[in-house]
């Protein structure tokens, strides 16, 4: 691709599953500081596509901070104060916010899901095989992780699927097929105060609200009850917009990502059955190819920060206030990092993928959780197979920032 027909700002480019590592290799060797005009949209962001950029601008929140907010929408002061979560706060208060929770997200708390997690799993694949034909996404990757959050949220089962559904409305804000209303149209500007502006995060808000209300002053463990019944150690109390907006960031980081990392690994190992068979017959090997599921899938495109001062990379002067968009996805292709990082390898021994951060304070917190919940899904999915093939068109999420297949239809015959 030549580096003029490079577009991260057109939401189009990134339906085909193609065009957007042809635009990340263009930048990469051609502009890895590379200016993006977004026309009315906004004011423009420089990428950066390169892994060892990408992980130094993670690192440095003196430089880059998350207080102007991480996606590319452009919100003034009050719209950040009133929206802003953990993900948008940098220094102490964010450390306060992240403790009142990362215990619960350790990899031995989380060990303790397991044996949860295998008969959920079995569950969920009983119902989906047993239809020979399905779509991979409804049926396996999107039940799948919204009831291990349902459980930590200590949430009805039944209700499940409106989890599911606040996801695809809120992330899925600049796709007709999911958005209530669509980012950067007229309507829009109704909800400007609201997460992802969408009007699925008042349901969202409601529910958690009531949640909140009823675990007061209790002794559960589930997260609402800590959230609402434990005081940050910096001594500043959650208020109730800070509720809210930690709430909504379980629901639906807790769900989407995970959920589009499993399908994207399913994706990959019908394309490359060479490699479903080798994990089928060596089933010691799926822990490792958990880190190759997550580099291949990078099932988020990017994040963005704010540049505090002017700083120079790569000769390009970022000037303070311009907003930088660290492109993870494109990192997780970096021949400079990942060997032959085009191939889909399940034994790669060298796999220095970004998926999650990489030591920054905003390294995912859910990180354990995700590779549990991906580990047991394939251990269990596998030795059923004795083959899948793809049973119609994969569709994907018009959106730069999260990188998600809607339809994985699919046919199965068992072992």
């Amino acid at each position: 691709m030549r580096l003029e027909d490079v577009d991260l700002a057109n939401l189009d480019n990134f339906l085909d599953g193609e065009t957007p590592w042809r635009m990340f290799d263009a930048l990469r060797d051609e502009a890895p500081v590379h200016w993006q005009d977004e026309g009315e949209h906004g004011s423009g962001f420089w990428s950066l596509t390169r892994h060892a950029d990408i992980v130094r601008a993670d690192r440095d929140v003196e430089t880059f901070t998350s207080t102007k907010f991480v996606n590319l929408e452009e919100v003034d002061d009050r719209q950040a104060e009133i929206r802003r979560s953990l993900l948008e706060t940098d220094g102490p208060r964010h450390t306060s916010l992240r403790r009142l929770l990362q215990r619960d997200f350790t990899p031995r708390a989380v060990a303790g899901y397991e044996v949860f997690l295998r008969g959920l799993t079995a569950r969920t694949l009983d119902a989906a095989l047993a239809k020979g034909t399905f779509d991979f996404v409804k049926e396996v990757s999107a039940d799948f992780p919204i009831n291990v959050l349902a459980r930590m949220l200590d949430v009805p089962e039944g209700d499940t699927q409106q989890l599911i559904d606040w996801g695809n409305r809120i992330i899925g804000n600049t796709d007709p097929d999911y958005a209530d209303v669509l980012l950067h149209s007229e309507e829009s500007e109704r909800y400007r105060d609201l997460p992802f502006r969408s009007p699925a995060s008042l349901e969202v808000f409601e529910y958690g609200r009531e949640l909140a209300r009823r675990r007061r002053g209790g002794d559960g463990t589930d997260l609402v009850s800590r959230l609402v019944n434990q005081t940050p150690v910096d001594g500043v109390a959650l208020s109730d917009r800070d509720f809210d907006n930690y709430f909504l960031l379980l629901v639906v980081a807790g769900n989407e990502t995970t959920r589009h990392a499993i399908t994207h690994s399913m994706h990959a190992l019908i394309d490359h059955p060479e490699q479903l068979a080798k994990l089928r017959d060596q089933p010691e090997l799926i822990p490792a190819a958990v880190e190759e599921f997550l580099r291949w899938a990078s099932p988020v495109y990017h994040f963005r920060r704010t540049a505090t001062r002017d700083v120079e990379i790569h000769g390009q002067k970022i000037s303070e206030g311009d907003k930088v968009v660290m492109w993870f996805a494109s990192g997780n292709r970096d021949e400079r990092a990942i060997p032959d990082p085009y191939t889909f390898d399940v034994t790669r021994k060298s796999n220095d993928h970004i998926t999650f951060g990489k030591g920054s304070p905003h390294f995912c917190l859910g990180n354990a959780l995700a590779r549990l919940e991906i580990r047991i899904m394939f251990e269990e999915l596998l030795p059923r197979l004795a083959d899948i093939k793809r049973a119609g068109d994969v569709r994907r999420v018009r959106s730069n920032f999260v990188n998600g297949i809607k339809d994985l239809p699919v046919t199965v015959s068992l072992a």
